[in-house]
């Protein structure tokens, strides 16, 4: 953020606001972290936020502090509703374009209020009043941390928002172990241990307390794996009947793309997951190295992300997706493998 920005929001918060925080449709940990640190942070700060989800989030992430009062805009629809409409303030957080957040897409675009955009994907909408975009941050909390930090007021970083933040950056650096990991993301993870952020604890509650049913998915979809080492690719499909055999809950999925990513020579993984309510394959990338997935995802998958994780749609049967992505994927060939 320029100085122009801090001022901008330092007015803008000295008066109280009716706020409303909203993360992207099937919110991750970065989502869900960056939004209840942020609506800890602005209670402290006098203003009454409230975090509306444009649907549910994973079970895994329902024990951070505060969760338990984040509306889902699906099942909690009037109240939302209300609040949006009384809303002078909305922070839009991990994603930086409408189309992301579903059935809340038509409400924001004929909302007219003050918008905060914070955000580090790439090719950032220019909807908002006050844009903090940073692609080379590791994380929306990161840049929740820095937020806090531009209006001189880390001291008020308690245990809880500690934990929020602490609990994004983690998540969306797959443990520290991405590129975007710098050493201030290091410093700044140290400081929030320092604040009361237990990472042993985290790091628990979020990767090590798993029912059978996702241990089997993952078993299902490992043994669906394909490898092309001529493409140095690996891709996963998982089917809706496969998904509902398994008692499929969301977020179950969550890292399986990643261990493509784990097999010697392959620098390119993907999953195909079939969602028959939506009528669509979701879509996750991931690379290593200088293949951006985002550009892949964006100009193939109606999608995007960053270079070495992004996601895209199909919205044509698994065979003719899969079907498509080798036909492209023969284009890629002196790229993935030089």
């Amino acid at each position: 953020m320029n100085l122009e920005d801090i001022k901008t929001v330092k007015s803008i918060l000295s008066q109280p606001q009716n706020i409303v925080i909203i993360p992207h449709k099937n919110p991750d940990g970065d989502a869900i972290g960056s939004c209840l640190a942020l609506q800890a942070f602005l209670t402290k700060m006098g203003q009454k936020p409230t975090v509306i989800s444009p649907n549910d989030f994973p079970k895994f992430l329902k024990w951070m502090p505060g969760n338990d009062a984040i509306l889902n805009f699906e099942k909690e629809n009037f109240q939302s509703h209300k609040l949006l409409k009384e809303a002078t303030l909305i922070f839009t957080l991990d994603f930086n374009d409408l189309s992301r957040i579903g059935q809340l897409e038509p409400i924001l675009k004929e909302k007219e209020c003050t918008f905060i955009m914070i955000d580090h994907h790439q090719q950032p909408s220019e909807y908002a009043t006050v844009t903090y975009s940073d692609v080379s941050m590791s994380s929306t909390c990161e840049m929740v941390y820095n937020f806090i930090d531009f209006l001189e007021e880390l001291d008020k970083i308690d245990e809880a928002i500690a934990t929020n933040i602490y609990t994004g950056i983690m998540t969306d650096t797959g443990s520290f172990k991405y590129r975007s990991t710098s050493s201030r993301t290091h410093r700044v993870v140290a400081d929030l241990i320092d604040r009361g952020a237990n990472n042993m604890e985290i790091h628990q509650q979020v990767y090590d307390t798993v029912s059978s049913s996702r241990l089997h998915l993952l078993g299902v979809a490992l043994s669906n794996m394909i490898i092309l080492p001529e493409y140095r690719t690996a891709y996963i499909t998982l089917s809706q009947e496969e998904l509902d055999l398994h008692e499929f809950k969301k977020g179950d999925t969550e890292g399986f793309v990643n261990y493509g990513l784990t097999l010697e020579g392959i620098i390119f993984a993907v999953i195909f997951i079939e969602n028959k309510e939506e009528g669509i394959i979701k879509i996750s990338f991931r690379s290593i190295g200088d293949f951006s997935v985002n550009e892949f995802a964006r100009k193939h998958f109606n999608g995007g992300g960053h270079d070495n994780a992004a996601g895209g749609r199909s919205e044509v049967t698994m065979e003719e997706t899969i079907q498509n992505f080798n036909i492209i994927l023969k284009t890629y060939k002196s790229q993935l493998n030089p």
